[in-house]
C-alpha cells in the first residue's frame, strides 16, 4: 500500500470509532431548521447528488439529515431488468466471483469466511460454501435504500455486533476480514432456487441500519448476538421490493449456493489495485 494509504488505515485503528458513531447519529437525526438545510446544501454539492430522481427534489423539505439520506426516489427512476437476479442498491462493485471452498475475496492479500460473515453460524454458511458472492460499495452520494435482487421469504435476521471501520476501498485494501469484524445485520431468505443472504455491513458513523419489516436494528447495540426468526409467510418480499437502508452509508454483500450456477453481469468489474470498480445501479441485471 502507498504511504497515504498505510497512514489512513492505521488512522482507523486509532480513532473513537464507536464515540464518533454515536455523535454522527444524533447529529444526522437532530432537526435543526436552516442548520440541517445547509448542511444538507453543502453534502448535496461536495458528493455531487442528483436530487432531480429524488421523490421530494426540495432540499429545505428534509427536517433531518436522516431523512434527505434516506430520500426515496420518483417512481420509475430505477427500472427493474427482466433477469434472475437485479442489482439491490446504487454504488460500486467490490468483489464478486465464486467463493473459495468458504473463503470470499476481500482485496489483494485478504479474505473472509462465510462462517465469521454470517456471525460464526457453520451450519448456516456451510449453504454457501464453493457458491457466489458479490461486495458492493455505497458512497455518500448514493441512493441508500437497499431492494430485493430476486424474490424471497425471510427466515432469519441476525445483529452480529463488531467493530466499525470505515468500509470505503482503501480500508477494504488495509484490514483484515473487514466485512466479517465490522458491525452487521444479516438477512436470510428462501427463494425459488434455495437460500440466499443479504448482508448490511456497518461502517464509522454509521448511525444505524433498518429492515422494512422490523424498523431500526442498531442502535441498540447490546454487543452480543441477536438473532430474530420468522414463520413461513411471515415476511416474504419481491423482487425490487424495499429491504432496508442505511443511515449513512456501507456496503451490502451477498451470498448466493452454488446450486443457483451464477453467470454475473459480464460488464461487471471489480476494484484493482488503483482502479475502483464498476458503478452499479439498482434494478440493472445483476447475474443471470
Amino acid at each position: 500500500m502507498a504511504l497515504p494509504d498505510r497512514f489512513a488505515v492505521l488512522l482507523q485503528y486509532l480513532l473513537p470509532k464507536q464515540a464518533l458513531t454515536r455523535l454522527a447519529g444524533w447529529g444526522a437525526g437532530a432537526r435543526l431548521g436552516g442548520l440541517t438545510t445547509a448542511v444538507i446544501r453543502r453534502f448535496v454539492a461536495r458528493y455531487q447528488v442528483n436530487m432531480a430522481e429524488a421523490a421530494n427534489p426540495d432540499i429545505a423539505a428534509y427536517p433531518s439529515f436522516n431523512e434527505f439520506f434516506t430520500r426515496a426516489l420518483k417512481p420509475g427512476a430505477r427500472p427493474l431488468a427482466d433477469a434472475p437476479l437485479i442489482c439491490p442498491v446504487d454504488g460500486a462493485i467490490s468483489q464478486f466471483g465464486r467463493i473459495r471452498g468458504e473463503q470470499i475475496f476481500q482485496a489483494k492479500g485478504h479474505d473472509f469466511s462465510c462462517t465469521a460473515l454470517v456471525g460464526g453460524d457453520a451450519s448456516l454458511a456451510a449453504q454457501f460454501r464453493d457458491g457466489h458472492f458479490a461486495n458492493i460499495y455505497l458512497s455518500p452520494k448514493d441512493y441508500h435504500r437497499i431492494h430485493m435482487p430476486c424474490d424471497g421469504r425471510l427466515t432469519r435476521m441476525i445483529h452480529v455486533p463488531g467493530d466499525l471501520f470505515s468500509v470505503n476501498p482503501v480500508t477494504a485494501r488495509g484490514v483484515p476480514g473487514l466485512f466479517a469484524r465490522n458491525e452487521r445485520v444479516v438477512c436470510v431468505f428462501e427463494g425459488e432456487q434455495g437460500p440466499w443472504v443479504m448482508v448490511l455491513v456497518g461502517a464509522t458513523i454509521v448511525g444505524s441500519m433498518a429492515t422494512s419489516w422490523h424498523g431500526v436494528v442498531n442502535p441498540p447495540r447490546p454487543g452480543t448476538v441477536r438473532e430474530w426468526s420468522y414463520a413461513p409467510g411471515q415476511v416474504s418480499l419481491k423482487k425490487g421490493d424495499e429491504l432496508g437502508r442505511f443511515l449513512l452509508g456501507s456496503t451490502v454483500v451477498m451470498l448466493f449456493p452454488t446450486s443457483q450456477g451464477l453467470e454475473f453481469n459480464p460488464a461487471w468489474q471489480g476494484e484493482s489495485l488503483g482502479q475502483r470498480g464498476s458503478a452499479v445501479r439498482l434494478g440493472e441485471v445483476m447475474a443471470r
